[in-house]
């Protein structure tokens, strides 16, 4: 396992942020130097959060050795290096642009932004910097598990031959009861959209990315089943309630559940499904892939295992079978433990740290971009508008500079 030396040089991060993904990004900022060997040392140099005594709570809990609580400050600071943005997406746009315009390396969280409008400023000033040597991620960290990144090798080498289906599903539950207090990823103003957003751009970033193609269009139904839930103590995007209580009500504006098929640029199929209300379903993403040679399939809820079946071998024999991810030739695992030793969720926070800082190091565009991610977000607007439109076939437009968000 890595240790870098003292003469390695330093990347000092900021991050704005610092609930679920705060924390998950410190995992993997923390992390990712003591287990890989990087060309430069990541610091955690400040956190940002607008509560004083919780952003500096979170930093003494994930090791950060400062605290602020207006990210322009952040920003500002000389020990910053990148600004890792993990907050709603209604700040996405303006923290990236800023963060680019003061000469930092941007690392953003999915989705990239609430608009396809945002995400086209935000992907050309990327591409601005990028000539002066700054680099733009966005956090798709599902492509960072050694499983699904042996898929897309897989793909890539041919195993499955010319794909006809896709279909992926990512449900989750924990919005069932009606009762659940109406938060910010429930308010168009601040989340942008939904499950469509929350679960639907993890899962179409994954199967283009496996796929190694982008969708050239979608046809879709979404769905908003509570449409008013409880306010809870305090303020919620402009929305009142007496402190310390739950009073009144306020109006659900986004999606509980879109389901939607899509045609990739090769004719290939795909069914897509992401949900806030499969009961019984914690974090179920699933993806399976259908070719004239062979299927792949991987479950999150079996993150160090793929399922493969060579379709070439004689049927007496033939069938799906387990792929243990955990050898040191698998991607990434030669820096962890012995075969079968699994890791975790994690995990993919700590590739995804480790990939990054050696793209920055080698100048190298980092996967997926900034145009990557606008791809994405072009996607999530076709889909809200089939589904505005009963489900009409809605096309795709892409970026003529738009990077493929397909490369391994």
């Amino acid at each position: 396992m890595g240790q870098a030396d003292a003469d390695t040089p330093t990347l000092g991060v900021g991050m704005v942020g610092y609930a679920f993904m705060g924390a998950a990004h410190s995992q993997g900022w923390r992390t990712a130097g003591h287990v890989f060997d990087l060309p430069r040392r990541p610091v955690l140099a400040a956190i940002c959060g607008r509560d004083p005594g919780a952003v500096r709570a979170a930093a003494n809990k994930h090791g950060w050795a400062a605290a602020e609580t207006d990210w322009r400050a952040l920003v500002e600071r000389d020990d910053v290096d990148l600004v890792d943005i993990c907050t709603p997406g209604d700040s996405h746009a303006e923290i990236a642009l800023a963060a680019l315009a003061a000469g930092k390396h941007v690392l953003c969280e999915k989705p990239l932004a609430n608009t396809v409008e945002e995400a086209m400023a935000m992907t050309a000033a990327a591409e601005e910097a990028e000539q002066r040597g700054q680099l733009a991620m966005v956090g798709f960290n599902y492509r960072r598990l050694p499983a699904t990144a042996l898929a897309r090798s897989m793909v890539a080498e041919g195993r499955l031959g010319s794909l006809r289906h896709v279909r992926v599903t990512y449900l989750q539950d924990w919005l069932v009861d009606p009762q659940f207090p109406l938060t910010w990823r429930l308010r168009k103003e601040t989340a942008g959209s939904g499950a469509l957003g929350d679960l639907g751009a993890h899962i179409i970033d994954l199967a283009q990315y496996l796929v190694g193609e982008h969708l050239a269009g979608v046809s879709a139904l979404t769905e908003t089943f509570v449409r008013e839930r409880p306010l809870p103590g305090g303020a919620v995007n402009g929305l009142t309630a007496t402190a310390g209580a739950t009073v009144g009500a306020g109006q659900v504006t986004v999606d509980d559940a879109a389901v939607f098929t899509g045609r990739f640029a090769s004719g290939a199929l795909a069914s897509f499904e992401a949900t806030r209300y499969a009961t019984g379903r914690k974090n179920a993403l699933r993806i399976e892939l259908n070719g004239e040679r062979g299927s792949l399939a991987f479950d999150l809820e079996r993150l160090n295992e793929l399922e493969f079946h060579d379709g070439t071998e004689p049927g007496a024999h033939a069938g799906f079978r387990r792929i243990l991810v955990t050898e040191p030739d698998h991607p990434y695992l030669d820096a962890w433990w012995p075969p079968g030793h699994g890791l975790g969720y994690e995990h993919s926070f700590v590739h995804q740290a480790r990939d990054l800082v050696h793209a920055i190091a080698e100048g190298s565009r980092p996967r997926p971009s900034f145009a990557d991610g606008l791809q994405v977000q072009r996607v999530l607007a076709a889909v809200e508008e089939s589904a505005g439109r009963n489900s009409v076939y809605t096309p795709i437009a892409v970026s003529p500079t738009a990077v493929s968000s397909v490369s391994v």
